[in-house]
């Protein structure tokens, strides 16, 4: 092999290299999904509650238009000033409140530090009977036939739980976080006023 032909050989192996690294690591489209939690998020009145929803497999949405909507709450067809509303809509790295729900005006938030691993999820404060139903996560421009999700949230004012006398572990959690320990075998969701056993563990 002379030199010519040796240099040829290394940049086809640099330019298959190359290839692979891009094609090979790189999710295509239709690989992503938006995904919700299985079960419903179960709050008192008065307590603030983490809508769980995030992008499999890990993926920058900071740049990407995120909405949170009612999904059964829609512009009324006889009123042509109607417009669709959202519980949160992000755009342009930032909320746009102008098209949001009278009611949840300076109670919602994303972790804008978790939109580059793709965590989407959203928090509420202060819920209320009238926040209890279905909440649609949505990333209309993400690469995927799975770009929205739905979680659903029930608010319930006096709730049946179970409490073991002896618990193995309870500790308090911090106010950001999602609240969850495990007490004799059991998950439980903490909250501000009970602790809502998980059938299955944590939400996602």
């Amino acid at each position: 092999m002379d030199v010519a032909e040796f240099r040829f050989s290394v940049s086809l192996s640099a330019l298959k290299l190359i290839f692979m690294l891009l094609f090979g690591l790189t999710p295509v489209e239709g690989q992503f999904h938006v995904v919700g939690s299985l079960q419903a998020i179960v709050a008192a009145p008065g307590d603030d509650v983490i809508l769980p929803c995030h992008v499999e497999p890990k993926f920058n949405v900071a740049r990407l238009t995120l909405e949170w909507s009612r999904p059964d709450r829609r512009p009324d067809p006889n009123d042509r000033l109607s417009r669709v509303e959202y519980v949160h809509l992000y755009r342009d790295a930032r909320e746009v409140p102008d098209m949001k729900i009278p009611s949840y005006i300076g109670r919602t938030a994303l972790f804008t530090d978790g939109l580059r691993e793709g965590n989407i999820s959203l928090r509420i404060t202060n819920v209320t009977q009238e926040d209890e139903g279905r909440y649609r996560c949505f990333i209309p421009k993400l690469k995927s036939q799975t770009k929205s999700s739905i979680v659903h949230l029930i608010v319930a004012e006096t709730m049946t739980t179970e409490t073991p006398l002896h618990p193995e572990t309870l500790q308090t959690p911090e106010p950001m976080d999602e609240f969850h320990s495990k007490v004799a075998g059991r998950w439980f969701t903490e909250s501000k006023h009970r602790k809502t056993e998980l059938e299955k563990g944590p939400p996602i």
